[in-house]
């Protein structure tokens, strides 16, 4: 079985999310497994020199955007034992930062044709292109519309993954023909609520749709967390199903992390306390291993739950506790917890920005991960904190809700609250402060965290079912 996993960004070239860490440790978990999997991106400018240095030139082609056509230079790299593929075209992707530009759409439309056109020069014929959110959701109406005649192409069969069903592409009409290049015969697959959308043509035209867990498949069927799609998902519920994911255990491994002040293990944690301590000493905050640590990683925005937490901050500070905050985001938050630093400076740790170093550090070093999300996909950082045995507090909602229980059963791995609602998450903190107390309980849902199994290895199992069950069609 031969897969092309294409991403508009993949772990450890191009990141700006989740979507760069599924991209780089599904393929690999799927090389473990014996699946025949290489992935396919942008070459952006923004990839550091040392990953550059690992490419070698393989081809050059052109590419039709609409009418005309563009150059596309094939790069090869070969990283942790999966082939890369790396789309070079300097007008599109030689520019500052991934996304936010003016011509997204043609930028992506590009990249959509370029994965396709190069498949007959990289001598890798895949039985799977699996697809990843809007940026590549022009692959299945391409694969259909261009390429579905040919013998080479005929029997591809592709998979669509919804990481964030927040971003669709949505354009005016007046793209279709002289920017997607759409025959006219196709271009109702793509119109949707008076506009274009990439992401409704792909639900439409892909032969599986996935989404990043099992809660989030079902919630995205919900006018509340559809964006709109809701009536064009429920049409095509019967190739729709959530796979969580998973983390990758040899990035976020507290015995060999290099990027934490000490490392440590669930057989002898005696150094996450010394990561604690050293924590406190980085933010600035008193050293005191008896005052529980709340990491908050996150952007600071309100659909992470950031409002929750402003409105009730205050009250928990009254508490002899710490926060550890690392982000960036809205002004309005990020105004806010820098007030509360300058007000609370032996409570509030805070670094505005983002900081892979200093983020790892927070997982290690605190003893509880605050993310009371108001929608989330997936989520990797409570899987993360997890395996550093930093207690998660979550909302019941996406992927929190698959892979957090509530310890108040005595079996949970964390602690978790169901309402959106400011009170409600408050309540769960105190809940938390006050098993933290309890140092003997405490202890023993620290190890049943850490002893979690959030790698890829089921994940990738249930991918590998659904491609054998797409291709025994």
């Amino acid at each position: 079985m031969k897969v092309l996993f294409a991403s508009s960004e993949a772990y450890p070239f191009a990141m700006s999310g989740g979507l760069a860490d599924v991209a780089g440790a599904l393929p690999k978990a799927l090389r473990k497994r014996f699946i025949g999997c290489r992935v396919v991106l942008p070459l952006y400018s923004s990839i550091p020199e040392e990953m550059r240095q690992k490419m070698t030139f393989l081809c050059n082609i052109t590419v039709p955007v609409s009418w005309r056509r563009q150059y596309c230079g094939v790069f090869e790299a070969h990283v942790d034992g999966v082939i890369y593929y790396l789309i070079d075209n300097q007008y599109y992707f030689k520019r500052d930062g991934l996304y936010g530009h003016y011509d997204d759409a043609e930028r992506f439309a590009f990249f959509s044709r370029a994965v396709l056109e190069i498949i007959p020069h990289i001598g890798f014929t895949p039985d799977i292109i699996h697809c990843n959110d809007w940026q590549t959701s022009l692959i299945p109406i391409y694969l259909d519309a261009f390429y579905k005649y040919d013998s080479l192409y005929s029997n591809i069969k592709t998979v669509f993954t919804i990481h964030n069903i927040q971003y669709q592409g949505k354009y005016g009409y007046e793209l279709t023909g002289d920017v997607l290049g759409i025959p006219e015969e196709c271009q109702s697959l793509l119109e949707y609520d008076n506009c274009i959308n990439f992401m409704k043509g792909a639900i439409q035209c892909s032969d599986k749709i996935t989404t990043v867990s099992p809660t989030y498949s079902r919630e995205i069927l919900d006018p509340y967390y559809s964006h709109g799609l809701d009536n064009i998902l429920n049409q095509f519920t019967y190739k729709l199903t959530g796979i969580v994911n998973g983390i990758d255990t040899e990035v976020y491994n507290p015995e060999t992390d290099p990027l934490i002040f000490k490392n440590y293990s669930v057989e002898d944690k005696k150094n996450k306390a010394v990561n604690k301590k050293m924590l406190q000493e980085e933010l600035g905050l008193p050293v005191n291993k008896d005052v529980p640590v709340i990491g908050i990683v996150t952007r600071l925005v309100k659909h992470k739950g950031i409002d929750l937490v402003k409105c009730v901050f205050e009250d928990l500070l009254k508490a002899d506790i710490q926060f550890a905050i690392l982000g960036s985001g809205e002004w309005e938050f990020e105004t806010f917890f820098h007030e509360m630093s300058e007000k609370y400076p032996n409570k509030v740790g805070l670094k505005l920005g983002f900081n892979p170093m200093l983020a790892h550090k927070i997982y290690a070093g605190a003893d509880i991960f605050l993310m009371p999300s108001q929608s989330e996909p997936c989520g990797l950082a409570q899987m993360v904190a997890l395996r550093y045995g930093t207690i998660p507090i979550v909302r019941e909602t996406g992927g929190l809700n698959d892979t957090i229980r509530d310890s108040g059963d005595g079996e949970g791995n964390g602690f978790t609250f169901k309402s959106y609602n400011a009170h409600d998450m408050e309540n769960t903190v105190w809940r938390a402060l006050q098993g933290y107390s309890d140092k003997q309980g405490w202890a023993t849902l620290v190890d049943r965290a850490m002893k979690c199994d959030n790698s890829w290895k089921s994940s990738a199992n249930a991918y590998i079912g659904l491609y054998k069950e797409l291709l025994s069609k």
